[in-house]
């Protein structure tokens, strides 16, 4: 069994590609605050404490085929993460909704890309800092063709993945994980040190040697046809749940537990996933090839290769009637 090749038929296959948009939009759409505009002229005030302080929270859905996956999930979680860090979406679930329709359809995607924020906002007038209500939240949105962490060929060979040494998963006592945030500093500087030392991407570990995330992604392993993944330290991934419930289906034992990094670098499959690119298998880790076998492992590739089927034919999805147009 080989890879499906996502990318090449998101592009290509006429039942993916993109529809009529008008051709400011060629870039993406983007909501700011109440206005729609083109992604190339959005832009948020230089005093949003979003931009200065990292203070808000976000969320990411993916667009595929023409339909969201999993967007009341996603809404979900967003609404979930604006009550742990005191914000208010100044739009009901309804209207975040039709929001985010109306700019995929603007952008004529049918493989999209879709981000929305709420921001702390502006400082207070009086000073009123410490006074959570004293502050009018933002929302923010845009929408641009789909993403890839990861492309075809290096899905099909499987990434190559450092474990960082030079960073650690800021704690969750500091700030919480489950909770999509700014703070990306770690994840960030990680992906430098990756870099450096010529691998494709990065994970990293909490201050004990154990698993939390990488940039945008979760991370899997797979050792004896068992699948573990960290319990705590980590984004609640959209895709992380989905993965889960598909290894279920295909009779997989699962544990989510603390995983420590050897377990990592002893493990005969491992792969990322992410809103950006689904399953995305490893090959190597810190320069240690998996299961001794190049390239993507049975049990990864049997579940990439169901998630996009799956999402292909409807799965878990709401479509979007690009016959009328957007509501602006």
């Amino acid at each position: 069994m080989s890879i499906i090749q996502a990318q090449h038929i998101m592009l290509n296959d006429p039942a993916h590609v993109r529809v009529a948009y008008e051709p400011k939009y060629s870039h993406g759409s983007a909501f700011i605050n109440g206005t729609y505009v083109d992604l190339d002229n959005a832009a948020i005030p230089m005093s949003d404490l979003g931009f200065t302080q990292a203070d808000a929270c976000y969320d990411v859905v993916s667009v595929s085929k023409g339909y969201f996956f999993r967007l009341e999930d996603h809404l979900e979680r967003f609404e979930s993460a604006c009550t742990k860090f005191q914000l208010t979406n100044p739009y009901t679930k309804k209207q975040t909704t039709e929001i985010l329709t109306n700019l995929v359809k603007q952008a004529g995607a049918k493989e999209a890309y879709v981000w929305w924020a709420v921001t702390r906002g502006f400082m207070p007038d009086g000073g009123d800092r410490i006074n959570p209500n004293a502050y009018e939240n933002r929302f923010y949105a845009f929408v641009v063709p789909y993403v890839f962490i990861s492309n075809d060929e290096q899905r099909a060979r499987g990434i190559d993945l450092l474990v960082s040494k030079q960073f650690i998963r800021i704690p969750p006592e500091a700030v919480d994980p489950t909770a999509k945030n700014f703070h990306w500093m770690d994840l960030k500087l990680s992906l430098f040190e990756a870099n450096t030392a010529n691998k494709e991407w990065s994970v990293l570990c909490d201050a004990s040697g154990y698993l939390t995330e990488a940039p945008g992604s979760n991370i899997f392993l797979i050792k004896d046809g068992v699948l573990y993944t960290p319990d705590s330290g980590c984004l609640e991934g959209i895709t992380r749940k989905t993965t889960l419930e598909l290894a279920k289906e295909i009779g997989m034992p699962i544990h989510v537990e603390r995983v420590h990094v050897e377990q990592l670098l002893n493990a005969d499959e491992a792969f990322l996933t992410s809103t950006a690119g689904g399953i995305m298998p490893i090959n190597t880790v810190d320069d240690t090839v998996l299961g001794g076998k190049a390239g993507p492992g049975e049990l990864t590739t049997q579940l990439h290769n169901l998630y996009w089927t799956k999402r292909w034919d409807g799965w878990l999805g709401t479509a979007v009637d690009y016959s009328t147009p957007a509501n602006v």
